[in-house]
């Protein structure tokens, strides 16, 4: 399963664009959300608002957080 499908199963708003040489997928928990997230090995963990979300990626991606909008992005 890929990242935008684990996220928008769990009803998130999911958004993937693909741009020259990088991919990315950005998820809107709402701008009041309180969210943290760290990559463990291959995988992104969002903890925050007493939930916590374990989203798997390829190796080398990058996660940050800005107003509640998680970004994951993945170069190619």
């Amino acid at each position: 399963m890929n990242v935008q499908q684990q996220l928008a199963d769990q009803g998130l708003p999911v958004r993937h664009v693909e741009y020259d040489d990088v991919t990315q997928v950005a998820v809107d928990f709402g701008p009041g959300a309180d969210l943290s997230v760290d990559i463990v090995d291959e995988t992104v963990i969002v903890v925050g608002d007493d939930s916590q979300y374990e989203i798997d990626v390829a190796a080398g991606a990058q996660a940050f957080i800005s107003n509640g909008v998680l970004s994951i992005e993945v170069e190619e």
